[in-house]
C-alpha cells in the first residue's frame, strides 16, 4: 500500500490544504494529514483544536486520516511506514524553503521521497497566516476555509 504524509501546522486548515489532500488521494492509497506540534510558532489553535478541525474536514474523504507528530518528520514517516511526503507550493518563495527541507530530509533518509504539488490557481494566494489575519480583523473568510473552520476562527477572533 502506498502511503503519503501531508505534514503541516494547519493553523488553521484552509481550502488550499483540502485541495491538496483530495488530489493526493488520487495518487496514493492512504493519505495521513500529520499535524505538527510546534509550540515555537505560537499557534492560534492548540494542537487538540487543530486536530479536531482537521478530523472534521477529512471525515467524508475515504482513505484519509489525521495524526499529530513532533520531532523529525523523517522519523515520523518511518514510524508510519509511508513512502513519501507531499508538500504544497504556491510561489517561488515556497519552493526555495521547501526545496531546502526536501534535500535535508533526503540526507536524513534517502528512502523517503518528497512530492511537490501546486494548488489550484484559485488557492495560490491562500495561506493560514493571511486567513487568520483577515478573520482577526473581522473579514469574511468563508471562501478560504471550510464552514466549521470559519466558525472556529470567528470564535477565536471575538
Amino acid at each position: 500500500m502506498r502511503t503519503v504524509i501531508y505534514p503541516g501546522s494547519f493553523d488553521p486548515l484552509t481550502n488550499g490544504h483540502l485541495d491538496l489532500i483530495q488530489r493526493a488521494t488520487k495518487l496514493f492509497d492512504e493519505v495521513i494529514v500529520a499535524v505538527a506540534r510546534n509550540d515555537s510558532k505560537s499557534p492560534l489553535f492548540d494542537l487538540e483544536e487543530r486536530m479536531a478541525l482537521v478530523r472534521d474536514v477529512i471525515a467524508p474523504i475515504p482513505r484519509v486520516s489525521a495524526d499529530s507528530f513532533e520531532g523529525l518528520l523523517v522519523e515520523y514517516v518511518e514510524r508510519r511506514k509511508a513512502q513519501a511526503v507531499v508538500r504544497g507550493l504556491r510561489a517561488v518563495s515556497d519552493f526555495e524553503f521547501e526545496f531546502q527541507l526536501a534535500l535535508m530530509n533526503r540526507k536524513l533518509n534517502e528512502r523517503i521521497e518528497t512530492i511537490f504539488m501546486m494548488p489550484k490557481d484559485t488557492y495560490t494566494f491562500l495561506s493560514s497566516r493571511i486567513v487568520k489575519e483577515i478573520a482577526q480583523l473581522g473579514g469574511d473568510v468563508s471562501a478560504f476555509v471550510p464552514a466549521h473552520v470559519q466558525a472556529a476562527l470567528m470564535e477565536k477572533s471575538r
